[in-house]
């Protein structure tokens, strides 16, 4: 990992709001990246569990106690020194050669954003898998297939100089911010998806909310977005 001083190619920016339960997952995966010249930037929610202390070893932290993950991720690119923004959750763990991935990726000046599949951080049952893979996958791949490109805040690297350009995330809208950003970004090059450059992400929503509502709140924000271009703002945390 790049020192604090020093210019890095990558800036690693995450949102975090009482993550000390799961923020060591990620950790632990960005020590083994293989991709080494890269910095963290922990944007905190004003925790009150020791996720600050714990991001404080890893990385900077800055603190940001205004509503909505798109408005975490702005400040924490607003912080940012790299080329390369690579957003990611503090549930997340990532593979160890992701941000290598996207780092020769960007080699090719014509793409603008990337994104790639998510698998299930914790043990869960098939057809939980299954979903994960035909949402993040498969339903992924045929967006950008027809021109609608959709990215995951879990799972997204964006050109500093586009991100800026494309004035970041939308700060009004508390969900589907992502898929919002995407649709803008398109504008300035190719937005790609990486089949291999995947992450482990918790499923604690799922299985708080269940299967069926899970679906059902994703179905319908898509429709409200695509139709009104707002989104759902009834997202309560699950911790």
């Amino acid at each position: 990992m790049k020192s604090r001083n020093r210019v890095p190619e990558i800036s690693v920016i995450i949102p975090a709001l009482n993550e000390a339960k799961y923020i060591m997952h990620l950790f632990s995966s960005l020590e083994a990246q293989t991709f080494r010249d890269f910095e963290v930037i922990v944007v905190d929610g004003d925790s009150t569990d020791g996720t600050r202390r714990l991001a404080s070893k890893m990385g900077k932290v800055v603190i940001e106690k205004g509503k909505g993950v798109g408005r975490a991720r702005n400040t924490g690119a607003r912080a940012a020194k790299g080329n390369i923004i690579f957003f990611t959750n503090a549930d997340t763990a990532l593979s160890n050669d992701l941000l290598r991935k996207y780092h020769d990726l960007f080699r090719d000046k014509s793409i603008v954003a990337a994104t790639g599949p998510l698998t299930p951080l914790e043990d869960v049952t098939p057809f939980i898998r299954f979903g994960y893979r035909f949402a993040s996958f498969y339903l992924a791949k045929l967006a950008l297939t027809i021109g609608q490109p959709s990215i995951s805040g879990s799972n997204f690297a964006v050109r500093r100089k586009e991100f800026e350009r494309a004035r970041g995330f939308d700060e009004s809208l508390i969900t589907y911010e992502d898929l919002d950003l995407a649709k803008r970004l398109k504008r300035f090059g190719r937005v790609v998806f990486l089949n291999d450059a995947h992450v482990a992400t918790s499923s604690r929503r799922i299985k708080a909310w269940g299967v069926t509502r899970y679906i059902l709140f994703n179905a319908g924000n898509v429709l409200r977005y695509n139709l009104y271009h707002r989104s759902k703002s009834d997202y309560e945390p699950i911790r």
